[in-house]
């Protein structure tokens, strides 16, 4: 269901493991072993204080909090999230204390050890139950924001809490990398599509920067390059390599090469997450080619590329990357399937990534080329993706309220037979109707996001919870 796609990032995480002296201390040290195996396993660094450093390693005094979270500032630009562990009751204010002196801002994991039925007696009881609802209640009153896993109380070893900290590590990232994101905006937003419009002053609230620049620099740069210049050569190989060319002829592969170039180059330079272009229909009419095989390379390579300068979009596409650790797309909510009320066909022109696309072929696009010539748009791809778990979304700037909002659900992408052109798949979403009520009534855009996996939970508690955004999940 989880990080199917590309190699992600190494999380690394801090690790609070309170405790109350009067409970066993081999209760303490356990939990340290059992923590400290399962972090490896699942190949996530720690930052935990050694058992020298304070009894056991645990934390429970002021002093204590004080020196674990001293370590957690020496390393506050490598701590990506915290987790709390609880093997015994522990002290409240002790891990409340260390987060607040740490001042980290990064997501909290609390966890709290089962007690067994059969030693309840005073030599071997645990009561992290009850610990537990202290901690959170203490984190609450300090103001920071924590996650809960989905049994109360769990043992590192079981199953259950193994995909709850899988879970915890994709909201650290998707927090992170929100909070750091870097999108760049290249050319103006189409005449046409107000949908599109957003607050680059809201999103820098939350971290996201937005670097502009004019279409007709990145056409300019574009126009100097020669075609049999090495490094077109370089890209041109690398377009035959990602798809199939079809019928488009060698000229608009090498415009498609040479906008590959200049794009490539203008993320480098600016050191960008992911792009928002201005692709209709400037691009066909000043240029001569559509620019959906780059973007759609770039989406593959996981730097989320949107069209008609979506911003949002390609945020939201970032922020489901970072979920599932494979490609999103930019869709259009485009057709309903016959009289199916919880289906309905997604569609674009397009530049979905390859993951999407077995079938990938170089094509044009016909409903564009009705107005600049479908000549001039070669290089959209065209594809048909099949089943798979889908996960979809938007996240959108609400300028009248002045807040970022968001919505999420899952369904599933199907096989159904859909004869048409450019990227296409058929979903299927339960209370599709209400869905579409609800997006029409509060003003989000027509276009969503698509990922090939069930991630809206975790969606939901990054942007939610951590983002401080107003998030509806769907169903």
């Amino acid at each position: 269901m989880l990080f199917k796609g590309k190699a992600l990032a190494p999380v690394t995480m801090g690790v609070i493991i309170g405790n109350r002296d009067f409970f066993p201390d081999k209760l303490v040290s356990e939990a340290r072993a059992d923590i400290l195996e399962l972090l490896e396993k699942l190949h996530i660094h720690p930052f935990i204080l050694d058992d020298q450093e304070t009894k056991l390693g645990g934390v429970e005094t002021f002093q204590e909090a004080t020196k674990c979270a001293e370590l957690f500032k020496k390393h506050r630009d490598d701590i990506m999230g915290v987790l709390v562990v609880l093997p015994n009751f522990g002290d409240e204010r002790g891990v409340a204390e260390t987060l607040k002196l740490a001042n980290l801002n990064v997501p909290v994991l609390v966890q709290g050890y089962p007690d067994d039925l059969g030693k309840l007696d005073v030599a071997r009881r645990r009561d992290a139950w009850c610990g537990k609802i202290s901690v959170c209640n203490n984190l609450y009153q300090f103001g920071i924001p924590y996650t809960i896993t989905t049994d109360h109380v769990v043992h590192p070893s079981a199953p259950k809490f193994t995909e709850d900290l899988q879970q915890f590590t994709a909201v650290c990232r998707i927090v992170k990398g929100l909070r750091n994101a870097r999108i760049g905006a290249i050319g103006a937003r189409p005449g046409g599509f107000n949908t599109v419009r957003y607050s680059e002053k809201l999103l820098q609230r939350s971290g996201i920067s937005v670097t502009t620049i004019d279409l007709s620099e990145i056409l300019g740069r574009t126009e100097k390059l020669d075609a049999e210049a090495s490094e077109v050569k370089a890209r041109l190989e690398k377009i035959h390599a990602y798809a199939a060319v079809g019928k488009t002829p060698q000229h608009a592969l090498h415009q498609i090469a040479k906008m590959d170039v200049v794009l490539n180059q203008f993320m480098e330079e600016n050191v960008l997450d992911a792009t928002a272009i201005q692709c209709w229909t400037s691009v066909q009419e000043n240029y001569g080619c559509n620019v959906c095989t780059s973007m759609s390379m770039m989406s593959e390579n996981m730097m989320p590329s949107a069209c008609e300068v979506d911003v949002t979009g390609t945020l939201t596409m970032y922020a489901m990357q970072l979920a599932s650790g494979s490609p999103s797309a930019l869709v259009d909510w485009n057709n309903n399937y016959a009289d199916d009320p919880e289906k309905c066909v997604l569609f674009h022109c397009g530049n979905w990534a390859k993951s999407f696309l077995p079938d990938i072929e170089i094509s044009t696009a016909p409903i564009l080329g009705t107005t600049v010539g479908e000549e001039n748009t070669y290089g959209a791809l065209s594809g048909r993706t099949p089943a798979s778990p889908l996960t979809y979304g938007r996240i959108s700037t609400d300028d009248p309220q002045g807040k970022i909002k968001a919505y999420i659900g899952e369904g599933h992408l199907t096989d159904d037979e859909l004869n048409t052109f450019g990227n296409r798949a058929v979903s299927k979403i339960p209370d599709l109707q209400g869905l579409m009520q609800y997006i029409c009534k509060n003003g989000f855009e027509h276009h969503v996001v698509m990922n090939a996996s069930h991630t809206a939970d975790i969606l939901q508690e990054a942007l939610g919870n951590y983002m401080g955004w107003d998030v509806y999940r769907h169903g």
